[in-house]
């Protein structure tokens, strides 16, 4: 992982979000909500500035942060997205009409995986981004990746899950759940469709493209 010097030094360069953002930020601070760390944020907002995704397709919603964020970043392209905490749910909802991305983004409520057959009525995508229950990852990917397009990609955060990949953890439960991202790491990187390549950012991002396209 990159060292806490280095992390302070590209946060500080990293350009100051609107006010809007900076208080979706803090709210999740202070409510212990998971979001995408700010260099996180920013890697992935810019491989989908290279990209130009016309429709992306979003795994685990929370309060709409990461939704708004590719939606301001992206005008023309629609998002969906799916969250499965009830009370997160309503608070993207408020926060995305705020943010006055309703146009762009579209919420699923309930379970990623029982809502897939009818996530798939809705068609194919340039980007699936899994961010969402880490245990779920691999059932994330092969419940999704169907809906990818050809020469789309797909992104999947928290792969190095604060670095625990690599320490010995003696809490039972923490164990089980690092050797289920271990486990989906070591499988995207074999996958014989996809070439994976993880990046030691922010809580580590794993960005899969198909092979052969």
């Amino acid at each position: 992982m990159v060292s806490d010097q280095v992390l302070a030094y590209l946060d500080a360069l990293v350009q100051p979000r609107t006010e809007f953002i900076q208080q979706l930020e803090d709210y999740a601070k202070e409510n212990h909500v998971p979001i995408m760390d700010v260099i996180s944020a920013e890697a992935i907002l810019q491989l989908l500035r290279i990209s130009n995704p016309k429709r992306i397709l979003e795994i685990g919603t929370a309060i709409g942060y990461s939704a708004i964020r590719m939606a301001i970043t992206l005008p023309s392209a629609e998002i969906t997205t799916v969250e499965r905490n009830r009370g997160r749910y309503e608070q993207a909802i408020k926060n995305i009409n705020e943010s006055h991305t309703t146009e762009q983004i579209n919420v699923f409520y309930g379970d990623a995986l029982e809502l897939a057959p009818e996530i798939h009525k809705t068609g194919s995508y340039d980007v699936i981004f899994i961010d969402a229950a880490k245990g779920q990852y691999k059932r994330f990917f092969e419940s999704y990746e169907p809906l990818l397009n050809d020469n789309g990609m797909i992104i999947t955060d928290n792969v190095l899950f604060k670095g625990l990949v690599v320490e010995e953890i003696e809490d039972k439960r923490k164990r089980q759940l690092v050797d289920k991202i271990k486990m989906y790491n070591e499988w995207l990187s074999t996958h014989p469709n996809y070439y994976t390549t993880i990046l030691p950012v922010g809580d580590g991002i794993a960005i899969s493209k198909k092979r052969g396209v």
